[in-house]
């Protein structure tokens, strides 16, 4: 019997800063040092969502955020997973995604993503691929040669000259994370970084179908020209899970509970206003999510164990952890990120992968 073949794994860190119950400025104060003790762990990369008008969120402009994280951290990349590219001018969004990857030292990794249900251009999904679609195409065509001509259905641009481009050239590594199925095979084959959410899937079996389509279909394309990520060699293909670290496992649940109760009621309220009270209300029950591996919660050893077990069953080269959700206090926080760090991110870094060829 062949031994599996082992990939490196590399681990990054996930968040929505949703509402702690307390202050903004103090929340973001908190991230702040939890980014910064990340930076001086080894962690890979944070990743930001952008929300707008929910409880999930409280950095509608992710841009403002990452601009003090380049300040406060020297090796750790950073970015937005996703920008909500139908509401953005895709000229300023490219000259803001200049500056962050000159303020960083080149260290941006940039999300794209049509936008969440509430957040489409009129509440139209297929409104907001065609939008999507042409500011992808201009963001590319500026971030590459520094001129747009560009004429569409939604924008137009007349030989727009931008003086600012990015350190990393032809632009930084591009995210397109999804829930969908129907669109694993599209960003495998554009060579994009990519982060499935446990969380949103039935159990970790989808999630880790999703992982092996991509790793399936990305060897087929990867030689092809044209690909939106082909300068990047390796994509990451992984996913993203709610991770809370303690000394013990029964500490580890103690703490986490009321913090995950909170960024439940965050995460679905949303919902509730738009009259859809069923949408993820079977997620609320943190002994339930527990029990079916959409969060990972424990000592250091439980926590090393099942995403190892995570690991071979996907082939995933990639993790991203939430560590700070809901109303978690700081300290239990930083308590988790150091010990997933030291205990944990060692012993995973050559975790075992599933024999197939591709990332």
């Amino acid at each position: 019997m062949m031994t599996p073949e082992r990939k490196p794994v590399e681990f990054g860190i996930f968040d929505w800063i949703d509402e702690s119950g307390r202050g903004q400025g103090e929340t973001y104060q908190e991230r702040l040092r939890m980014l910064e003790l990340a930076d001086r762990a080894g962690f890979y990369c944070f990743h930001l969502a952008e929300h707008h008008a929910t409880e999930l969120s409280t950095v509608p402009s992710p841009n403002v955020f990452l601009a003090a994280v380049a300040q406060r951290t020297r090796r750790l990349r950073l970015g937005a997973l996703s920008y909500v590219l139908p509401l953005y001018d895709p000229v300023r969004l490219l000259e803001e995604i200049c500056m962050l990857d000159q303020l960083s030292g080149g260290r941006l990794e940039v999300g794209i993503s049509r936008g969440s249900t509430g957040e489409h251009i009129d509440n139209d999904p297929e409104k907001a691929r065609a939008v999507f679609k042409e500011a992808l195409e201009i963001l590319v065509l500026g971030l590459t040669s520094g001129e747009i001509d560009y004429h569409g259905q939604y924008f137009n641009y007349d030989h727009v000259v931008s003086r600012l481009r990015p350190v990393q050239r032809p632009y930084p590594p591009l995210w397109y994370p999804t829930s969908n199925m129907g669109s694993i095979d599209w960003v495998a084959a554009q060579g994009l970084n990519t982060a499935f959410s446990v969380h949103l899937s039935a159990n970790f079996e989808q999630t880790a179908a999703m992982v092996q389509q991509y790793r399936a279909e990305y060897p087929r394309r990867r030689g092809e020209q044209g690909r939106l990520n082909g300068h990047v060699a390796e994509p990451k293909c992984g996913f993203s899970v709610h991770v809370h670290v303690a000394e013990t496992d029964a500490r580890a649940r103690e703490q986490a509970r009321p913090a995950f109760e909170q960024f439940m009621y965050n995460f679905t309220y949303r919902f509730v206003r738009r009259g859809q009270p069923e949408r993820f209300a079977d997620r609320r029950n943190f002994d339930d999510e527990l029990q079916r591996g959409r969060i990972v919660v424990g000592s250091p050893g439980s926590v090393r164990e099942q995403l190892g077990t995570y690991l071979e069953q996907s082939g995933a080269n990639y993790v991203i952890g939430c560590f700070a959700f809901g109303s978690l206090p700081e300290e239990q926080v930083l308590t988790s990120v150091d010990l997933f760090a030291k205990e944990v991110m060692p012993a995973l870094a050559l975790a075992r992968s599933p024999e197939r060829s591709g990332v």
